[in-house]
């Protein structure tokens, strides 16, 4: 059973990048959700046969005493309805912080993560092109592209959390398809990004660059010439390939920071913040931003920060920073490779927080387990996990395959 639910695991972790591009309607949602159900409903039984589960770790505790905060925001809540279906969301959400603690045994299990995340934000990028290049796109004279069902600046975060995912397994990978694979996701994932021109998307995709750039760099001379021989090349196909209209867009970027409203978000973190102060200590009930802010519909908080606190008021927000320092934490326990790519993708998330409400995201608690998980392995297994995630670069197997026995 536990192999079978492990397998799930990899399945939902896979399909999370691109779930909103395959949604099958009430009551089955979209790809993710079928799988995080299929994954619950084998992994209940399969703890129950070994009659115990793994003693949660601090980070898990604080993470299930959030989602029990905001279940009890239901009392003071001013929108029910809301609250009610986002605690069955958020539950959906979070737990895969338990899946990822619970199944993964191994540094290879966490690789295999990682595989899977990287080849689910594959398939988001190619969705991304696929939609540029489709005849409907073309007709409508579109100027930002995203994967089927997907938003466009959600689509560009998704991909950005890819980059130092990429950067780590090309690094670490011994076979040299699966270093191909790690690596031909830059060119192809960059230009997805700025088709979604995403002007968020764009700076988070320059953060997790440089933090790429870090890792790769590292004792890695050769690679570090040949990526600065590429760079004008792959400069020159962006700048032939992607709109210019994009270019423009993202052009605005100082405009809006120094000056503009960062596309309304100003006014509706001025309402969010009035909604706080209505009641700053226990919130308006999770889910309730919008009849609390008194905004439209389908708006949103776009900031991580406030829709806590509008949510679940100072008590959430004091345990969502809780969570936040202890992974901080955590990846510092980490050692080489890991730490840096766990540290960018940590920095590309926060960067995101600041103009998106992260937490209702499950990359978010995916990012949250897999850090979880290292910062365990690192303390159970060190030897092993910096065999999996060596410090200099590992010799292909087709280079090992061909060295003579002595």
């Amino acid at each position: 059973m536990r192999r079978i639910a492990w397998v799930l695991l990899i399945v939902f972790v896979f399909a999370i990048p691109w779930e909103y591009s395959l949604d099958l309607g009430e009551p089955l949602g979209n790809v993710a959700r079928i799988a995080g159900l299929l994954v619950l409903l084998v992994a209940v039984p399969a703890v129950l046969q070994a009659g115990a589960v793994r003693t949660p770790g601090v980070l898990q505790w604080l993470v299930l005493a959030l989602y029990l905060w905001f279940c009890c925001s239901y009392f003071w809540t001013v929108d029910a309805v809301a609250t009610l279906v986002k605690m069955r969301y958020f539950f959906q959400d979070i737990m895969i912080v338990w899946l990822v603690w619970e199944f993964a045994e191994s540094p290879a299990d966490l690789r295999d993560l990682l595989r899977a995340s990287l080849a689910g934000s594959w398939v988001l990028a190619a969705l991304t092109l696929a939609n540029f290049a489709s005849p409907e796109a073309i007709a409508a004279g579109q100027i930002r592209f995203a994967a089927s069902g997907q938003d466009p600046n959600d689509a560009a975060r998704f991909m950005d959390l890819g980059f130092p995912v990429a950067a780590l397994l090309f690094a670490s990978e011994t076979r040299w398809p699966v270093r191909m694979f790690a690596v031909g996701y830059f060119p192809v994932a960059l230009f997805a990004v700025l088709l979604t021109a995403s002007r968020e998307g764009f700076l988070a995709a320059l953060a997790a660059l440089v933090g790429c750039g870090i890792l790769l760099a590292r004792g890695r001379g050769k690679a570090v010439l040949g990526a600065v021989f590429a760079l004008p090349a792959i400069c020159a196909a962006l700048w032939l390939l992607v709109p210019y209209e994009i270019f423009d867009r993202l052009a605005t970027i100082p405009e809006q920071i120094q000056g503009g409203d960062l596309n309304r978000r100003w006014n509706i973190w001025a309402a969010g913040w009035q909604a706080f102060i209505h009641a700053p200590i226990f919130g308006s009930g999770a889910g309730a931003f919008v009849a609390a802010a008194g905004l439209y519909p389908n708006d949103t908080a776009h900031n991580t920060v406030l829709s806590i606190l509008v949510a679940g008021g100072l008590c959430a927000l004091t345990i969502a920073l809780a969570i936040v320092v202890v992974a901080a934490r955590q990846i510092m326990q980490m050692r080489g490779p890991l730490r840096i790519a766990m540290m960018t993708s940590f920095a590309v998330w926060a960067l995101i927080s600041l103009v998106s409400a992260v937490e209702e995201s499950r990359t978010t608690w995916l990012l949250f387990g897999m850090i979880a998980l290292g910062a365990r392995l690192q303390a159970e297994e060190p030897e092993r996990l910096a065999a999996c995630f060596p410090e200099s670069s590992p010799v292909p197997q087709v280079l090992l395959s061909m060295t003579p026995v002595a």
